[in-house]
């Protein structure tokens, strides 16, 4: 990299500054999404375009704005996606985490520029020029690049890319991993009780989405892997707590803009959940669990094919529970019936195949009461 280009780096408006941090930031949800599907599904061409798409519209918008930095940062990692693109290398473990590490340092960089501040300690340079050598090396040789650059701006080594999932079954290396998902799900039970506590109406609720998700999905043999379910139970509504609490505690009719903020709840949780080993399964169910088989839910509108089972089962559980709290000076067993009619009238807005064994749990949750 020559000097010119670096010194190309400090020369900032403050107006297109921030008019690139406002896109930036819608950009990064769509990015970090496409990465929690690409954990789940490496070959998912839809998943790819959208997210070089993503990439490709931040280094435009930077040009557009004068952020010459942000188009130094971007540029060798789209072309480094551009060789997935043409399948001569996998999307791997590693790269998902080096793209992840890339955004988030883009956003600290961006955020250090507005408040006046410097960015040498942020190792740009050394990121933008290891990522560019990685674009020339041989498909054998990319992981461990990719490990390298990632150790060097981290100090940590990167899990390997084992740890992508194989036939839908997240793998975690090494032989603490029983315990290590077990305290990662009782940290996710912590973070959404942390939620549970923001207003009274709640209390209790996380309890009841995981018995009722849980046993809906026991009544059909387990066909969801159950750990990464509960995982997505404790973090699907974690993205709220990101919100404004007006916007997501409000009694009142909400506004177009209200809407659009609550749209994104979803990306912040799978966000979180995408950057953790053997979760992307979870994150996958998180972001789409406000996907309807209509074609008609967010936050990308997804057809009933592209949904993933268990978001399909998780938004069942989700929108039953907030019929539950619509209704609930009704009484228990009264907000009970009222959930399920609504559930089961809404025939085209949640996943047929999930509906019976649904029934049949809530049936016994009525038979004790």
């Amino acid at each position: 990299m020559d000097r010119q280009q670096t010194a190309d780096w400090g020369r900032i408006d403050p107006g297109g500054l921030q008019d690139f941090i406002d896109a930036l930031r819608d950009c990064v949800h769509a990015i970090e999404r496409d990465v929690a599907r690409l954990r789940v599904a490496s070959a998912d061409r839809e998943a790819l375009g959208s997210l070089f798409r993503s990439l490709h519209n931040v280094k435009g918008d930077a040009a557009i704005c004068g952020i010459h930095l942000a188009v130094a940062m971007v540029h060798p990692i789209e072309t480094l996606l551009a060789r997935v693109r043409r399948n001569e290398v996998a999307f791997t473990s590693q790269l998902a985490e080096l793209l992840l590490l890339l955004v988030d340092r883009l956003e600290l960089a961006m955020s250090r520029l507005a408040a006046g501040r410097g960015v040498a300690d942020l190792q740009v340079e050394r990121m933008v020029e290891g990522i560019e050598d990685l674009a020339l090396l041989a498909p054998s040789e990319l992981d461990e690049g990719m490990a390298a650059v990632i150790e060097m701006l981290t100090g940590c080594r990167p899990l390997a890319s084992s740890s992508l999932t194989v036939a839908g079954e997240p793998i975690v290396p090494g032989p603490d991993a029983p315990q290590r998902a077990r305290d990662d799900l009782a940290f996710f039970r912590s973070l959404a009780c942390q939620l549970d506590d923001r207003s009274p109406r709640f209390a209790g609720r996380t309890e009841r989405l995981a018995r009722l998700a849980l046993e809906t999905n026991q009544e059909v043999g387990e066909a969801i892997d159950p750990r990464q379910l509960e995982a997505a139970v404790y973090m699907h509504d974690i993205g709220m707590m990101f919100l404004a609490e007006d916007v997501w505690l409000k009694s009142d009719r909400m506004t177009a803009q209200d809407r659009k903020a609550l749209h994104l709840h979803p990306g912040y949780a799978a966000g979180l959940l995408s950057r953790m080993a053997g979760w992307s399964e979870a994150a996958e169910m998180v972001v789409q669990h406000h996907e309807m088989p209509d074609g008609k839910g967010y936050p990308r509108g997804l057809p009933a094919a592209g949904i993933c089972p268990g978001a399909r089962l998780l938004g069942i559980v989700d929108a039953f529970e907030s019929v539950m709290l619509k209704h609930a000076e009704r009484g228990r067993k009264r907000a009970l019936l009222l959930a399920i009619a609504e559930i089961n009238a809404c025939d085209r807005q949640f996943a047929p195949e999930w509906i019976a064994p649904f029934n049949q749990v809530v049936r016994r949750l009525l038979e004790v009461r």
